[in-house]
């Protein structure tokens, strides 16, 4: 009867987890996953990332290195890590060989070990080529609720690509990822750097064909919001505040 038991637990168990598996595909197959940023732990060689790929600092980004290195005290040198990844990620066009890593590595003083722990745990480090411009979309709960599935769509069809993949011109990659922390501008993409903000389809094929047409689109929301205020009048604490010394007692 034990043996029985024993049995068909395990046989539950192996069907409710299998039911997880294939219900959690989306989350499991993630961009990342695909595209280096804190996917695939194992490095691969490959002909364009590889130990053999020339990568070190040039002469304006050595003396930006120097001074990163200067804000840490000795015996904390090792801090510059993540700031010198990414000095050499924009470096390299968006994403950081494992050569780079090395060259950073060298340039601390420190394992190379210590540097790939960083660089597979930090989503921000890109380890595979990506394109000139890195289209980030928030697809997490408040992006979702507020369109992300129709900016997401817009993207697709403007570039072409699915989710992961880059355009045949190497101009654009487009990555699915989790809250930038701009909720209160759902829904939003991050490119390289900008945030784009209250988006609508017309105005992420806009923003896109002006990168294609080489203009610089500019950041922040599209609704006309200047920053994250209330598209209308305020709602709460409408009143004048108290002035200094209201309901203060007179013999204080």
């Amino acid at each position: 009867l034990i043996h029985f038991y024993k049995r068909f637990i395990r046989k539950m168990l192996r069907k409710s987890f299998g039911t997880l598996l294939k219900s959690s595909s989306r989350a499991l197959s993630t961009t990342s996953a695909r595209t280096g940023g804190s996917g695939l732990q194992v490095h691969r060689d490959t002909p364009e990332n590889n130990a053999d790929t020339p990568f070190e600092f040039s002469a304006e980004n050595k003396t930006r290195a120097d001074a990163i290195m200067e804000i840490y005290p000795d015996g904390h040198k090792r801090a510059a890590v993540i700031p010198l990844l990414d000095l050499a990620q924009r470096q390299n066009g968006g994403w950081l060989p494992i050569s780079a890593m090395h060259h950073v590595a060298d340039f601390i003083g420190m394992p190379r070990m210590r540097v790939y722990e960083v660089a597979t745990f930090y989503t921000m480090f890109m380890r595979n080529p990506v394109g000139k411009y890195h289209v980030q979309i928030c697809t997490t709960t408040p992006c979702w609720l507020r369109g992300s599935d129709e900016i997401l769509k817009a993207i697709k069809e403007n570039l072409n690509i699915g989710v992961g993949g880059t355009t045949d011109d190497k101009m654009f990659t487009l990555t699915e990822v989790e809250c930038l922390g701009a909720c209160v501008n759902a829904p939003m993409v991050q490119i390289n750097d900008d945030y784009y903000e209250d988006l609508t389809e017309n105005d992420m094929h806009e923003i896109l064909n002006d990168l294609k047409a080489g203009k610089k689109p500019p950041a922040g929301p599209r609704s006309g919001r200047y920053a994250a205020e209330p598209f209308g009048a305020a709602t709460s604490l409408t009143e004048t505040p108290p002035g200094p010394g209201q309901f203060v007692r007179a013999d204080l």
